[in-house]
C-alpha cells in the first residue's frame, strides 16, 4: 500500500470504529436488551439469548482485537512522517493482512479440525464481518422479543388486572372460591409465565400470538359479567322480586282475560281451531319462592343466574298469554267485522236500487243465519260474504 493508501485507510477505519463502539453502546443501553438481560428466560427464547450472547461476549473481544490492530498501526504511522517501504509493508500487513487472532477458544467450531489450528487470524475486513454478522442477530433477537412482548404485555397486564377485579368482586360476594375464577387464575399465570420468560414461543409467523391469552380474558369476562349480576341483584333483590311479583299478576290477568274469551269463543264460534291457555304460573311461583332460600344461603351468583332466567321466563310467558289472548279475541272480531261488511253491502245495495233482489236476498238471509246463530260458522260465513259481494258488483258493472 502507498503512504496514501495507509492514510486513507487508517482514516476509514478509525471511523468505523468510531461507529461500531457507538452502535455496542446503544445496543447495552437499548431497552430489549437490558431487559433480556435480566429476565429469567426459558424454552426457545433462552436457547436464542445464550447463543446471542456468546456472539456478543465474541464480538466484544474481536473489537478489542480489532482496535489493538489500529492502535498498533496509528502508532506504526506515527514514527515516520514519510514511511519507507518497511514500515509500508509492516502497514499494508497489519491493515489488509490477517492481523487479528483469535484464541482457540474463540474459534467457531465448524472451523477448527481435532488437531488445530490453536487459532485464527482474520483481516480487520474479516473481523468487521463477523462483529456485523453478530451484532445482526444480536439486533434481530431484540428485536424479534421485544416486538413479541410489546404485543403481549399489554393484553397480559390487562387480564390480571381483570382477574383481581373479579377476585375482589368474588370475596365482596362472601360467596367463597369461586371455581372458574380459580381455573382462569391458574392459566392465567402459566401464559403470564410463558410471555416473561419465553415469548418467542408464542411467535407464530412472525407475529405474537395472543389466542391464549384472549381466551383467557374472554373467559374471565364471563365470570366478571355473572359476579357484576351478583353484586347488582344482591343491591336490587327486593326491587327485581317485586318485579317478577308484578309480573306473575299481571300475566294471572292476562291468562284470565284469555281463558274468558276462550269459553266464550268455544260457544260462539264453530270449530274455533284454538287451545285453551295453559297456566304456568303455579311453576313459576315455586321458583320464585326457590329464591329466597339461595338469598339467605348468600349464594349470590347462582342467585342471579335464577333472577335472570325466572325474569326471562315470566316474560316469555306473558307474551305467550297476551298472543293468545289476541289470538282467541281475534275469532270474534272477525265474526263482528263479517257482520259490519254485511250491513255495509246491504245498505250499498238499498243504495243502488237492488234491495229487493232475489239472489241478494237469498245471500244476504243465508249470511245473517250464519252470523248470528251460535255457534258461528266463520269459513262458512266468509265464503257467503265473498258471493254477495260479487253479485253486487257485478249487478254495479252491468256484467251480470
Amino acid at each position: 500500500m502507498s503512504r496514501e493508501a495507509v492514510d486513507h485507510a487508517l482514516k476509514t477505519l478509525r471511523e468505523d470504529r468510531d461507529r461500531i463502539s457507538a452502535n455496542l453502546l446503544d445496543l447495552e443501553n437499548h431497552h430489549g436488551y437490558r431487559l433480556l438481560k435480566g429476565a429469567r428466560l426459558a424454552g426457545p427464547t433462552r436457547r436464542r439469548w445464550d447463543d446471542v450472547t456468546a456472539r456478543l461476549t465474541l464480538l466484544w473481544r474481536l473489537f478489542d482485537a480489532y482496535q489493538r490492530i489500529l492502535d498498533e498501526a496509528g502508532q506504526v504511522r506515527d514514527r515516520q512522517t514519510r514511511p519507507g517501504e518497511a514500515t509500508l509493508r509492516e502497514l499494508t500487513a497489519l491493515l489488509s493482512g490477517p492481523s487479528v487472532e483469535l484464541p482457540l477458544d474463540e474459534v467457531p467450531l465448524e472451523r477448527r479440525t481435532l488437531l488445530g489450528p490453536t487459532s485464527e487470524r482474520l483481516t480487520l475486513a474479516e473481523a468487521v464481518g463477523r462483529m456485523t454478522a453478530a451484532y445482526d442477530e444480536a439486533i434481530g433477537l431484540i428485536s424479534a422479543v421485544d416486538a413479541a412482548w410489546e404485543t403481549l404485555l399489554g393484553p397480559l397486564d390487562a387480564a390480571e388486572e381483570e382477574w383481581r377485579e373479579a377476585a375482589r368482586l368474588a370475596r365482596s360476594l362472601a360467596a367463597g372460591r369461586d371455581a372458574e375464577l380459580d381455573r382462569i387464575g391458574r392459566e392465567l399465570a402459566a401464559a403470564g409465565q410463558l410471555v416473561r420468560t419465553d415469548p418467542l414461543a408464542l411467535v407464530r409467523d412472525g407475529r405474537a400470538d395472543t389466542a391464549r391469552l384472549d381466551a383467557v380474558r374472554a373467559d374471565l369476562a364471563k365470570v366478571r359479567d355473572v359476579l357484576v349480576e351478583a353484586v347488582r341483584v344482591r343491591e336490587e333483590y327486593d326491587r327485581r322480586v317485586g318485579g317478577i311479583e308484578s309480573a306473575l299478576t299481571r300475566l294471572g290477568e292476562v291468562l284470565a282475560q284469555a281463558r274468558d274469551a276462550y269459553r266464550t269463543v268455544q260457544v260462539k264460534i264453530a270449530s274455533p281451531g284454538v287451545d285453551e291457555p295453559a297456566d304456568p304460573t303455579p311453576v313459576l311461583r315455586e321458583r320464585l319462592a326457590a329464591l329466597a332460600g339461595l338469598r339467605d344461603a348468600g349464594r349470590w351468583p347462582e342467585l342471579a343466574g335464577r333472577v335472570a332466567a325466572l325474569e326471562g321466563a315470566v316474560a316469555a310467558a306473558l307474551e305467550q298469554a297476551e298472543r293468545s289472548r289476541r289470538l282467541i279475541g281475534g275469532l270474534l272480531e272477525r265474526r263482528d267485522e263479517l257482520r259490519g261488511r254485511l250491513d255495509a253491502y246491504r245498505v250499498k245495495a238499498a243504495r243502488l236500487g237492488f234491495a229487493e233482489h232475489d239472489e241478494l236476498t237469498r245471500l244476504q238471509e243465508q249470511a245473517r243465519e250464519l252470523l248470528w246463530t251460535a255457534p258461528c260458522d266463520l269459513q262458512r260465513s266468509t265464503v257467503v260474504l265473498a258471493q254477495y259481494q260479487r253479485v253486487l258488483r257485478s249487478l254495479e258493472t252491468g256484467t251480470d
